[in-house]
């Protein structure tokens, strides 16, 4: 993430269920951010928020073009 550095790290499954969690509970949610730092697990509501935010700030760079796409390597595989 771009500003990883000032946030707490973050493990993959609680990433998952921060993933997840995004899913079950839309914008119009009441408390949204607390619903979902429940779902994760020892993250704060401001975490949550945090990361989310951070999250939008990276797919803006990716889409306007600042940060390319990953290269990914193809398998020849038949």
């Amino acid at each position: 993430m771009a500003s990883g550095a000032l946030t707490s790290s973050w493990t993959p499954k609680q990433n998952k269920l921060f993933e997840k969690a995004l899913a079950q509970y839309d914008e119009d949610t009441p408390d949204r951010w607390q619903k979902i730092a429940n779902a994760v697990g020892g993250k704060s509501a401001e975490e949550v928020k945090r990361h989310y935010d951070l999250l939008v700030e990276d797919v803006n760079h990716i889409e306007s073009g600042r940060i390319p796409f990953p290269k990914y390597k193809t398998s020849n595989r038949s």
